[in-house]
């Protein structure tokens, strides 16, 4: 066997190796590959999540009784670091702060064919209290927003035959900081096509997500 080939063995082993670490992993990554056992585990009754921003720190307090569902979901979300990187894209003064989708199109189009059923409003939107956003019925995936005001109205909204928008939890400390979020764009598109590369060049002021820790468990 020649030189070359012998070259050219090395190479394509090395390749093939490399190619299946990187399936496994994906295969194993829970963002990823998130598997019906997981998803359909119920979260804590309550929990803690730091969130790290741009604009500071910030802690929420998510009760799953006031939407089991809702909480079940973004305790996988913030305990797997879902919105690493994630923008505060449509930030409204007097009304609210929404984030949501990681910059990675493969990664959020599995979360957006991942809906969860919609239930009942059990707490009203305060100000503080966070929720997920929807777009009619079975829509809540993966975007949320923070009232940043006394937001009764949402509790009753009808739109696509579903009532209102449940709240998961609330703010408890650090609301200063959701306050600070830059608004300076109004409500920015986030469309599909929409990578973390192109929000950085085309809204450079947008606030982001650093990272999720979930610090407590009840």
């Amino acid at each position: 066997m020649t030189t070359t080939m012998l070259r050219f063995r090395h190479l394509l082993t090395a390749t093939v190796l490399t190619g299946a670490i990187m399936m496994g992993c994906a295969s194993s990554d829970p963002l990823y590959s998130p598997s019906f056992a997981t998803l359909n585990r119920p979260a804590p009754d309550s929990f803690d999540v730091e969130v790290l921003t741009s604009a500071g720190m910030f802690e929420l307090r998510l009760i799953r009784d006031w939407s089991p569902l809702g909480v079940d979901r973004a305790f996988y979300l913030f305990r797997n670091n879902f919105y690493e990187g994630a923008r505060f894209y449509r930030v409204i003064d007097g009304f609210v702060a929404q984030f949501g989708g990681s910059g990675d199109a493969a990664l959020d189009s599995i979360w957006r064919a991942l809906p969860i059923a919609d239930e009942p409003v059990r707490r009203t939107n305060a100000r503080g209290t966070l929720a997920f956003a929807r777009a009619g019925a079975r829509s809540r995936s993966m975007t949320m927003f923070i009232n940043l005001a006394d937001n009764a109205r949402l509790d009753s909204v009808d739109s696509g035959d579903v009532v209102g928008f449940p709240p998961l939890g609330r703010v408890t400390r650090g609301m200063d900081t959701v306050d600070s979020l830059f608004s300076g764009y109004g409500p920015v598109p986030m469309r599909s096509d929409l990578t973390a590369a192109t929000l950085r060049e085309q809204y450079p002021q947008l606030d982001s997500i650093a990272a999720t820790h979930v610090t407590r468990m009840y």
